[in-house]
């Protein structure tokens, strides 16, 4: 298992009316969640493209617990439970600063070889980057 923790302050232009975080703000958090964590791997979407694979999101996950409020600094937790094949799963866990569980996601992203468009098996290189990575 692999677990990144990143923080984001939650900025005016994401919450609604009510002062909450509007509910479709949380995809991006994970995002960012996830591209941080493969940037503390040592790695990075632009390297994966640049090998040309891209990783898409195939499906999304999202439940709420709390809300999420103007200027409240988050944790995103990207949780990593298994070395990916085919697909990549990515679970999060999104805490306020008081340590109280806001949000709880998943993501599925696929590896498409971007000069054919179709699925392939994760690169060997990010699969040892994975490897490598958990259980730390």
């Amino acid at each position: 298992m692999y677990i990144s923790e990143t923080k984001i302050r939650v900025r005016y232009s994401e919450t609604d009316q009510m002062g909450y975080v509007y509910y479709g703000n949380y995809p991006a958090f994970y995002e960012v969640g996830r591209t941080e964590a493969l940037r503390q791997m040592g790695t990075s979407y632009d390297a994966l493209e640049k090998g040309g694979v891209m990783m898409p999101v195939a499906s999304l996950s999202i439940k709420y617990v709390k809300p999420a409020k103007y200027d409240d600094l988050l944790t995103i937790k990207t949780i990593v439970k298994e070395l990916p094949r085919m697909r990549m799963f990515f679970n999060y866990e999104v805490y306020n600063e008081a340590g109280e569980l806001l949000n709880i996601g998943e993501t599925v992203l696929a590896f498409i070889d971007m000069k054919r468009n179709r699925p392939v098996p994760c690169p060997e290189w990010l699969y040892e980057i994975f490897e490598k990575n958990m259980n730390k």
